[in-house]
């Protein structure tokens, strides 16, 4: 099962150190005045999604949804407003959910929605139908009021970059709607406010309501990243990383230029920190140098692209700062110690 998260008050950024021209990073990210990174507002430009709505779902007794694995940059969304469900995801166990639980597979993976009491071993709903509305696509097997509603979607990442964000986090995140009660925090049930004003807008289908619906489904996205990230206190690897003011300016700015050739001088210009600063604090926090971390962060760029299947491995090199697709190949093999051809769809592996 997952995890609760615990909810955090947001923390308003400092302008930032300096400014470039509109897509440029100069700073890269805004600092929070108690001197720590506001890991999420330097990562907006990076988070930017694309919110799709694909049905309404609406069940009564024994229903099973399957969805299959998504492609590169998609993260399936289900938000519980009804009822209750439970969520098998491949790897990762059951997870059961309850009305106002939020949903969301940073990785894509495969997983099967169904009720409650439904048996894991059912896959097809009886007398499932489905109708369209103006903002939605409705299914459901029965004719009555609903015992379960969802609304089921997805998130399109816009940059390819965010692909190493996602891969810090798990492949499920749950964000229950019990989480914060009683703890007298104002922010506590926000997103499910936020998820019954999208129901709502998908119901009555009013003008503008499609438009209203993904700009809050958008931020109810860096809402529940912003809980999870609080849950997880930030303290080791990337997302730990972010959550300080002199490594966030450094790895933003690595991930916004994967492909540049930096230096460590650079790395330490930008962070506001000497060489030997900077170096201890990716040490404490991630466990390697900067630079290291620089081509940790590559080639796992580099692996989520080659699931995606969409570039060839010359682009893929090129894209990552790799001067040879041979330079590419072999920093791979030594890093995941598996060739980079055996990550492609449809590969055989013996």
């Amino acid at each position: 099962m997952s995890r609760s998260l615990s909810v955090t008050k947001s923390k308003k950024p400092a302008a930032p150190a300096s400014t470039g021209a509109p897509g440029t990073s100069k700073t890269a990210g805004t600092v929070a005045g108690d001197g720590k990174a506001d890991a999420l507002s330097s990562l907006a430009p990076l988070l930017r999604v694309r919110p799709v709505f694909d049905t309404l779902c609406r069940f009564g007794q024994q229903w099973a949804s399957g969805h299959a694995p998504e492609r590169d940059g998609w993260v399936p969304f289900h938000l519980v407003t009804r009822g209750s469900c439970v969520i098998d995801v491949a790897g990762m166990g059951s997870h059961a959910l309850t009305a106002g639980d939020i949903a969301l597979l940073p990785h894509g993976g495969a997983h099967v929605v169904r009720g409650a009491d439904t048996p894991a071993s059912l896959r097809q709903t009886a007398n499932l139908r489905s109708y369209a509305t103006s903002t939605v696509t409705v299914k459901t097997n029965i004719e009555g009021e609903a015992a379960t509603e969802l609304i089921c979607g997805r998130l399109q990442f816009e940059l390819a970059q965010q692909n190493l964000v996602l891969a810090a986090l798990p492949a499920i995140i749950v964000l229950r709607a019990a989480d914060g009660a009683g703890a007298g925090n104002s922010t506590a049930g926000r997103p499910q406010q936020m998820m019954m004003t999208i129901r709502d807008e998908l119901v009555t289908a009013l003008p503008g309501a499609a438009a209203i619906a993904n700009d809050l489904a958008s931020a109810l996205m860096v809402m529940v990243l912003r809980l999870h990230i609080a849950e997880q206190n930030m303290g080791q690897g990337l997302l730990g990383l972010l959550s300080q003011r002199q490594a966030a300016r450094t790895v933003i700015a690595l991930i916004e230029q994967p492909e540049k050739s930096w230096t460590l001088d650079e790395l330490a210009d930008l962070a506001g920190a000497s060489r030997a600063t900077l170096v201890r604090l990716f040490q404490k926090t991630a466990g390697m140098a900067p630079l290291e971390f620089l081509t940790d962060l590559r080639l796992n760029l580099a692996r989520n692209k080659l699931a995606g299947g969409d570039q060839s491995m010359a682009e893929i090199a090129a894209a990552i700062g790799y001067q040879s697709e041979s330079a590419f190949s072999r920093a791979f093999s030594r890093h995941f110690g598996t060739a980079p051809s055996s990550l492609r769809p449809g590969a055989v592996t013996s």
